[in-house]
C-alpha cells in the first residue's frame, strides 16, 4: 500500500470520505427540519465520533508489547478535542461554554490531520486500527463541527473568547498530568513541537489560535452588524 500523504490510499480516502461528508451534511439540512430530528442526527454523530475516539485509544492501549493504559487519555489536541466535542454534544445543551472553545480547534485540527495525516504509514494498512480510528474520528469531528453550525447550536460572538483561555488551560494542565505522572514527553506538545525542527509547541502554538480566533470572532461579528444594518435600511425604506 502506497501510504504516503497524498499516496494513492490518501486519496482514495478522501475520494470516499469527502462526497459523503458533502451528501451526509446536505441531507441533515434537508431533512432534519424538526428539533427532534436534528436532535437526533446530532447525538447520532456524536455517538459515532465517541466510538471512533475510544477505538483509537484502545488501539494506542494495546499497539505495544505491553499494556499501556496511560494511553486511554487523550495526548494530544485533536484527540482531545474529538473526545470532549462528543461529549459536549451529548450531554450538554444548546451553546453550551465548551462549544466555543473547542468548535474551532477541531475545525482546524480535523481538516490538517485529514489533508496531512502524519500517521498514515505507521502500520502495514491503511486499515491497522490506530491508523483508520485516527483517520474516522477526525472525519466525525469534522462532521460534527459543521452540524453544530449548520443546525445554530452555537452562537459564535466575541462575549465567549474567554473559553478558549480556560480550554486551553485545562489541556495543558491534562498535559503535564500526563508528563508528570506517565513520562508522555510530547504530550499536548507542551515541550516537544508538532513539527520536528520548528517551535510550535503548545505555548507558541496558543497565542497564534487565540490571536486567529479573535480574528475571525471580530469578522463574523461585523458581518453581523452590516446585516442588521442593511435589514434596517430596508426596513425602513
Amino acid at each position: 500500500m502506497d501510504l504516503r500523504v497524498f499516496g494513492s490510499v490518501h486519496w482514495i480516502y478522501l475520494a470516499i470520505t469527502l462526497p459523503l461528508t458533502v451528501v451526509g451534511l446536505w441531507c441533515a439540512k434537508k431533512y432534519a427540519k424538526s428539533e427532534k430530528s436534528q436532535t437526533i442526527v446530532l447525538k447520532s454523530t456524536a455517538a459515532m465520533l465517541l466510538i471512533w475516539i475510544l477505538i483509537n485509544r484502545l488501539s494506542q492501549v494495546y499497539r505495544y508489547d505491553t499494556v499501556r493504559w496511560e494511553q486511554i487519555i487523550p495526548d494530544s489536541f485533536c484527540g482531545m478535542s474529538s473526545l470532549v466535542l462528543a461529549l459536549a454534544v451529548l450531554f450538554g445543551k444548546k451553546d453550551n461554554p465548551v462549544y466555543h472553545f473547542v468548535w474551532f480547534l477541531g475545525l482546524i485540527g480535523a481538516l490538517i490531520t485529514i489533508f496531512n495525516p502524519t500517521f498514515l504509514d505507521q502500520g502495514p494498512t491503511v486499515f491497522y486500527l490506530p491508523t483508520i480510528s485516527g483517520l474516522l474520528h477526525h472525519s466525525f469531528a469534522l462532521v460534527m463541527v459543521c452540524l453544530l453550525l449548520l443546525y445554530k447550536q452555537i452562537f459564535i460572538t466575541y462575549k465567549k473568547w474567554y473559553c478558549t483561555l480556560f480550554g486551553f488551560t485545562a489541556y495543558l494542565t491534562v498535559g503535564a498530568f500526563q508528563m508528570a505522572v506517565f513520562g508522555i514527553s510530547d504530550s499536548f506538545h507542551i515541550v516537544e513541537p508538532i513539527l520536528s525542527g520548528t517551535s510550535l509547541t503548545a505555548w507558541v502554538m496558543a497565542p497564534m489560535y487565540a490571536v486567529g480566533y479573535g480574528l475571525i470572532l471580530l469578522c463574523v461579528e461585523l458581518v453581523r452588524k452590516h446585516l442588521a444594518k442593511k435589514r434596517e435600511n430596508k426596513g425602513n425604506e
